[in-house]
Parts: C-alpha cells; sequence; structure tokens
C-alpha cells in the first residue's frame, strides 16, 4: 500500500501557492501539503491596501490575459478555476506616455518592448538609425546565442531608440537597463524571431506576426477588490497548511526526501517531507543549496536583484492628463522611473470625491542608495516631478503611502536560461524530488509565476509517482 505523500512547498508567493494549488488538484487525494512562508503574509508582491478610505495595490497591478502563443494566459486560468472570473475587469484608459524633454508624449504605437516594428511611428520620440539595420546575410543571432537586449538594439537601431524607448519600457518591468537584461528572457518572441530573421526590422514585425490580438481585445486585467483576493482564495482551494514567519534555514537530503530545518536557531524545528518546491528567490535558494546540491547553487545564486519603493499619493481633485500614466527614461535625471494615475487607468477605482489616486515607482538597478532615503522625503521628491512632469502644481496629498521591495526584481543577464537549465537538469538527475519555480528562474508576471509554480508541481508528482510512494 502506498504510503500518503507530504510535499513542503517553500515559499508562500503566487508561485508558491499556485503550485500547492495544483498538488492539491493532481496529486493523490489525502497528499499533506505545507507551505513555509518566512514572512507574517501570504501573496509575496501581490498585495493589495488601503489608502484614502479605498482599495489599492502596494504590489503587483495586474496580469495579462493572454500568454505567448495566443491562449489565455496562466493568470486567467486560475482565476477562472478559483471561481473569480466574474472580478475581471480591464483598464478603461490605455494610452500611456514617455516623459521626454520635458514633457509628455504619447508612447508610440507597434513596438514590441519598445522595440519598434515600424521606425516612421516613433520619430516623436526618437530618432533611429534605419541605414544601421542591414541584411548582412544570415540571421541576426545563432541558434543558442543569447545577447543583451541593447547590445542588439543599439546596432541595428541607434542609441536614442535604446534610451528613449526600450530602457524605460524595460524599466518599468524590470527596473533594469536594455544594456545588461537577457534578450531570451525578457524578450522571448523576439529572440526566437531574431534566430531566423537578418534584419531587427524583420525580427520585430515576425514576432508580433506569430501572436496576433484581435483589435480591441484588452491586454491586461485585474480584480475587483483587489489582487489580494486571488492570493486568499487560492490559499483556501489549496487546503494546504500554511506556517507564516517560518522560515526554513536548511535542507537536507534524507533517503529520496529531504529533510527541512525550520525556524529559529536556538530552537528549530525538523521536518521530513517527501518532496519539496522550491519558490524562493534565486538568492536564498542558493544558500539553501549550498549544501545538498552544490553543483546547482552557483548558477542560480549569481542572478541579481533590484530594489524598488512604490510611492502611492491620494490627491484632492488633481488636474491629470487622460492617460494611464506614463515612463520615464533614465536620461531624464529624474528619480520617478514609472507612474500610474490608478483612478484614470482603472474606471473601477474611480471616486465620486474626486480623489485620485497616483503611483510612483522609484529605483533602477545599481542606483538603490536613492531608496535609502526617508519615506517623507521619497514622497515629497515624488510630488515635486510629478507636477514638473505635468507642468501643473499638484495639489497637496491627503494620504500617502511608500511600499519599499527589496531585492524585488531580477536582473536576467545573458545566458540566464541556459543557466537555469543546466541547474534543473542536474536536481532531475540527482534530487528529482525537489523543483525550482519562481521569477528568479523564469521570469517576471503574475502569469509567468503561476505557470512555473504550475509546472514544479507537475514535476514533483512525476518523481514521486516514479519513485513508487
Amino acid at each position: 500500500m502506498a504510503t500518503r505523500w507530504r510535499v513542503a512547498v517553500v515559499g508562500g508567493g503566487i508561485t508558491g501557492l499556485a503550485a500547492a494549488l495544483r498538488l492539491r488538484d493532481r496529486a493523490p487525494e489525502g497528499t499533506e501539503i505545507t507551505v513555509y512562508e518566512q514572512s507574517g503574509a501570504l501573496g509575496g508582491k501581490l498585495r493589495t491596501g488601503e489608502l484614502a478610505g479605498g482599495p489599492v495595490e502596494f504590489g503587483a497591478e495586474s496580469f495579462l490575459m493572454r500568454d505567448p502563443a495566443g491562449g489565455e494566459s496562466a493568470a486567467v486560468t486560475l482565476v477562472r478555476r478559483l471561481g473569480l472570473a466574474e472580478r475581471i475587469v480591464h483598464p478603461t484608459v490605455g494610452q500611456a506616455a514617455l516623459a521626454v524633454d520635458g514633457g509628455l508624449r504619447p508612447i508610440p504605437g507597434g513596438t514590441l518592448v519598445g522595440v519598434p516594428g515600424d521606425l516612421a511611428k516613433v520619430t516623436a520620440v526618437a530618432r533611429p538609425t534605419p541605414e544601421a539595420d542591414r541584411d548582412g546575410g544570415r540571421p541576426l543571432i545563432g541558434p543558442d546565442e543569447d545577447v543583451a537586449v541593447g547590445a542588439l538594439v543599439r546596432t541595428r537601431f541607434g542609441d536614442d531608440v535604446v534610451d528613449r524607448l526600450v530602457d524605460p519600457m524595460l524599466g518599468g518591468v524590470y527596473a533594469g537597463r536594455a544594456d545588461d537584461l537577457s534578450l531570451a528572457t525578457t524578450m522571448p518572441a523576439l529572440a526566437r524571431a531574431a534566430r531566423v530573421e537578418h534584419t531587427l526590422l524583420g525580427a520585430v514585425r515576425a514576432a508580433q506576426a506569430a501572436t496576433p490580438r484581435a483589435p480591441g481585445e484588452p491586454v491586461f486585467g485585474t480584480l475587483a477588490g483587489g489582487l489580494s483576493t486571488l492570493v486568499d482564495a487560492a490559499a483556501t482551494a489549496a487546503g494546504a497548511t500554511v506556517r507564516r514567519n517560518a522560515a526554513v534555514r536548511e535542507l537536507t537530503p534524507v533517503g529520496p526526501g529531504w529533510r527541512l530545518t525550520v525556524g529559529p536557531t536556538r530552537d528549530p524545528e525538523h521536518v521530513d517531507v517527501d518532496a519539496v518546491v522550491l519558490a524562493v528567490p534565486a538568492r536564498p535558494a542558493a544558500r539553501l543549496l549550498a549544501e545538498p546540491v552544490a553543483e546547482v547553487a552557483p548558477r542560480i545564486g549569481e542572478l541579481d536583484y533590484a530594489s524598488v519603493a512604490l510611492v502611492t499619493l491620494a490627491l484632492p481633485e488633481p488636474a491629470l492628463p487622460a492617460l494611464s500614466g506614463f515612463l520615464v527614461p533614465s536620461t531624464e535625471g529624474l528619480l520617478i522611473k514609472a507612474s500610474t494615475f490608478f483612478t484614470t487607468k482603472w474606471g473601477h477605482l474611480r471616486r465620486s470625491d474626486g480623489l485620485a489616486l497616483v503611483r510612483a515607482s522609484v529605483g533602477r538597478y545599481r542606483d538603490e542608495a536613492q531608496l535609502q532615503r526617508p519615506d517623507q522625503d521619497l514622497a515629497a521628491t515624488v510630488h515635486r516631478e510629478l507636477s514638473g512632469v505635468l507642468d501643473t502644481p499638484l495639489p497637496a496629498p491627503v494620504d500617502g503611502h511608500v511600499q519599499r521591495w527589496g531585492g524585488a526584481l531580477p536582473q536576467y543577464t545573458p545566458g540566464h536560461l541556459d543557466r537555469v537549465a543546466a541547474a534543473r537538469a542536474v536536481l532531475r538527475a540527482t534530487h528529482p524530488t525537489l523543483a525550482l519555480a519562481g521569477a528568479g528562474y523564469d521570469g517576471v508576471g503574475i502569469p509567468v509565476c503561476v505557470r512555473s509554480g504550475e509546472t514544479a508541481a507537475e514535476e514533483i508528482i512525476t518523481a514521486l509517482e516514479g519513485s513508487g510512494r
């Protein structure tokens, strides 16, 4: 008679919760699932708070509706699985702008994360160099090659396109810089096309054609009531034992399974399980694997992270443009790198009292010293810079909130996917009952993290079935 499975999920963010739910749905009845979260709250960077009497996101704001192949994204599938589909809402204002040359200019259409598919459309914000994008008689990159986004785009379209378009777009997502970030990880569709096409313009157009979107189809969605409702529903549906304030400090192989050392050094708790889903950032994962799987730790531990702060202000009846927000190139010299006009962008958040919620993102990779400022200083600087970009004095905020996310955003350098694949290959060969999951390996965004957690859960189920347990 098979014994009952015991599976530990280390990390209570959306990746870990998606893994726990998939285990509950697919593993044998009676499987014991325990989620260990070192903080006091589940959800990781999904956190809905309250400001000036209304809900507001202090972390991730929305999710993509479609996956790269054009199907329903993993986030939407999860929302449906949890019975929350009727809560999905979409932006009512989609046009965003770039803060360049002291003013706001609409972000040009027809780009792929800022990389143009039509050079004529971007001339209002950047000066491309079309003569540099010549057909050299071979694909832009080799079949297994990865390059930095900035290196490719600068060579083909010039510095202006990178500095004023691509960099702010990537900075808004990763808080990183195009010259550092991996093409294969941050723009996989473009990387695939670049292995076939001979010009960057051709590669962008091929990547866009491979993922068509119906006119008017919403790109993003969120949940009325906030994304924390997704967290709560996933935790409930998973039926797992949730251990908050429970840091896992060591992982030790015990036969085909694992022993977890949990809690403070002076009073540790030892827990034996059959399998582990390790859904924590790469660096803490590397520390846990340094002893049991020394070959894997350095492959994932070299991943660096950027820190950011999200400053949200409640402003009484400000004069805001009809935009969802704006992005700021680093060349503009502002502390703000992006701003979202919540109550303009999301119709369900608009208030009858005229109060507007405006959020600014602060912090770029390698510029974390700016985040050492006190909350009050950050909020005052954001207010001043917003007034400058909008060219109008904004009213004093009636409320505000500063959310700091230390080490929040992975900085994927070229070769990242190969390093992760190599690490996972070692684990599958030597320790198949341990699986890595999360943004540190597979990419950022709620759908990617959900899919990563679900895939890790499937690998654990396959490994335990194969062991005869």
